[in-house]
């Protein structure tokens, strides 16, 4: 097949590449760089079946032409983090809306497959855990720009499913939940590679809050593997799935781990939100998926606990 990864300079885009790659796809990926990098996809530029382009989703001509040579089309180009949410809210509105919007217009042209990357915090404020696909929205108000994100991507699946109901393009909408792995950066506040460099560093290991709030992290291999496996079920269309792992631990003994697994002598210090982030910051106190919607569909399972996400991430920047 001919494959689009918009965004596929990412961390969870570059991994999707390679995996596409290795079964015999060509990949074809646009990437304005804003939050990927180069250095995540130079070992895939000998292969003669990838293509990368460096322009913004934004540039309507340059994405029908790529939307037109392929097959499928992988939409994962969005902001992301939740320090870069905060600081730059217009930036995330908009490409998150408008970029979402041009590729399903020229996607809906063609009805070329579009597999959306959503995200967990379209749940909000919930205490309904774990979160099932179908489960109420509880967002916090409009004057905190901590919802702007949850907000955005919450249209886009509105959005999505639209085109689907209304125009027959097919489209999957995958909810993740914190995916992590080797390559995936700390820059706009993604906590296990932030308390990894920290610690692997010596120096004080940051958790926000009380560090009681919990989390679910997913290793970015099984998440790919569940990406892969969506876009080729006919019943996963028109339809939206968590990809998660529902084993869920608190920032506190998140940090603990880490520093026991790298042997860090590091303090770990305590940072109130509002000096992280700015004056009122809202946050989830637990996130955690129920997965049993794609499980029952694609039979998926996390294939790593916490403690061998997190060796991955220790060994690749240890390298």
């Amino acid at each position: 097949m001919k494959v689009l990864v918009t965004g596929g300079a990412g961390f969870i885009g570059s991994h999707l590449c390679e995996a596409l790659l290795d079964r015999g796809d060509e990949v074809y990926v646009i990437d304005d760089l804003s939050t990927g990098t180069m250095e995540n996809i130079l070992h895939l530029k000998s292969n003669s079946r990838f293509t990368y382009t460096i322009d913004s989703i934004a540039d309507r001509q340059i994405l029908a032409e790529l939307v037109d040579i392929c097959d499928v089309v992988f939409h994962l180009a969005a902001a992301v983090g939740v320090k870069l949410i905060v600081e730059s809210p217009v930036s995330t509105i908009e490409t998150n809306i408008a970029g979402t919007e041009i590729v399903l217009q020229l996607a809906g042209k063609k009805k070329k497959k579009v597999i959306i990357a959503s995200t967990s915090e379209v749940y909000g404020k919930s205490d309904n855990v774990p979160f099932a696909e179908d489960d109420d929205m509880v967002l916090g108000p409009t004057a905190k720009a901590r919802w702007s994100y949850a907000c955005s991507k919450a249209i886009d699946e509105f959005l999505a499913l639209a085109y689907f109901k209304e125009h027959g393009l097919p489209v999957i909408i995958v909810r993740l939940f914190n995916t992590v792995g080797p390559r995936q950066t700390g820059r706009y506040g993604m906590v296990i590679p932030t308390l990894v460099q920290q610690a692997l560093a010596d120096k004080p290991m940051t958790v926000y809050g009380d560090g009681k709030q919990t989390r679910s992290f997913t290793y970015v291999k099984d998440v790919v593997g569940a990406l892969l496996l969506l876009a080729e079920h006919p019943r996963a269309v028109g339809d939206v799935f968590n990809i998660g792992n529902d084993r869920e631990i608190s920032i506190e003994e998140l940090a603990v781990l880490i520093k026991n697994r790298t042997g860090s002598s590091s303090e770990i210090v305590y940072v109130p939100y509002e000096k992280a982030y700015q004056e009122g910051f809202e946050d989830m106190r637990r996130r955690i998926p129920d997965i049993a919607k794609i499980r029952n569909l694609i039979g998926f399972a996390p294939s790593l606990d916490i403690k061998g996400i997190l060796d991955s991430v220790i060994n690749f920047y240890r390298q």
